[in-house]
């Protein structure tokens, strides 16, 4: 089966590509990991004008979807230029956010880009806790007869956090860790419905993830082709030499073969097909990285290089919202 993208899901990649090569997104996630967040929101607010936030909110709340192929369009764009902030986590908490109440009070905002949102799974890490304003956290267990309406079935919390821990950063200086701090933050849902609402986030979030790292690994592919048709050794272009051309055909095959899985899973939206599209292009995007770092030598360690910022993306993409081994697990399952 072939998913091809039709002329408005084109045309929409390709205005979210000239927006993003005319802001130089090389400065912005610099400044964005040195912990200045002006140019970053200046760039937040010209995405969501472009309307990439609303495709995960409904119409009913100011948004235009939910439109999961279409998101996916917009955060292979997102990737393949190394936009930071918490992207994934905006688009994961429009979903986490489903009852009337909560999504009146907070989806428009989400979706116009006002708000940036952040979110936290069973004490996980929040991503850049210290430039979102609004921070949610989930609590899941498992309930028994007294827990509202559960019968031993999954129940969830969820809480506005009050604050953040001092920032952390990941193997990408861009991805700015915090732990939230939920405990006594206004309680905003309880309940089963609560991690049903969760579950459903963390689908949109790999969904995204997934679409991220396919962008990323694209980008990776054509810088190391540029350079290696740049860098001579004994007189000739290295692109020239047949072990250089086996590993970039390798990069570019698990990348192509991560593009369908992605926009299959994008129109299915099944947990499982989700799972199979994030660690199919995690794994290709990784293996990209790593085909660039050995193509380019050392200039690739430098982090005065541009590269540099795609790699350290790949490499925490790979784990974000889901190990490799989780993936695979709930495929199998």
């Amino acid at each position: 089966m072939r998913f091809l993208l039709d002329d408005e899901q084109r045309a929409f990649a390709h205005s979210l590509d000239a927006l993003l090569t005319a802001a130089d997104t090389p400065s912005v996630v610099r400044s964005w990991g040195a912990g200045d967040h002006t140019a970053g929101r200046a760039l937040w607010t010209r995405i969501a004008d472009a309307g990439v936030f609303a495709l995960a909110v409904p119409e009913a709340y100011e948004g235009v979807g939910p439109l999961p192929v279409e998101l996916a369009v917009a955060f292979v764009e997102l990737g393949r230029h190394a936009v930071p902030g918490p992207l994934v986590e905006t688009v994961a908490a429009a979903a986490l956010l489903t009852e009337p109440g909560l999504a009146k009070r907070f989806l428009p905002g989400l979706a116009s880009g006002e708000t940036i949102a952040t979110v936290a799974l069973n004490g996980s890490y929040a991503l850049d806790g210290d430039a979102a304003t609004l921070h949610l956290t989930v609590e899941s267990g498992e309930g028994g007869q007294g827990d509202e309406g559960s019968e031993g079935g999954s129940v969830g919390k969820l809480r506005l956090a009050q604050g953040h821990e001092p920032v952390r950063t990941s193997m990408d200086p861009a991805r700015r860790l915090t732990r939230l701090e939920g405990a006594g933050g206004e309680l905003l849902a309880t309940g089963p419905q609560v991690a049903a609402a969760a579950a459903h986030a963390l689908t949109w979030a790999r969904l995204a993830t997934a679409a991220q790292a396919l962008g990323v690994g694209l980008t990776l592919l054509d810088r190391t082709v540029a350079y290696v048709r740049q860098r001579s050794q004994f007189g000739v272009p290295i692109g020239s030499f047949q072990a250089v051309k086996h590993r970039l055909a390798d990069a570019k095959i698990a990348l192509e073969f991560a593009r369908p899985l992605l926009f299959g899973a994008a129109l299915t939206m099944d947990p499982a097909d989700v799972a199979a599209a994030k660690v199919t292009a995690c794994e290709a995007a990784y293996r990209t990285a790593r085909t660039a770092l050995q193509l380019h030598g050392a200039i690739g360690y430098t982090a005065e290089y541009d590269l540099s910022l795609w790699l350290t993306r790949a490499r925490a993409l790979r784990t974000a919202w889901g190990t490799p081994g989780e993936c695979r697990e709930l495929v199998l399952e």
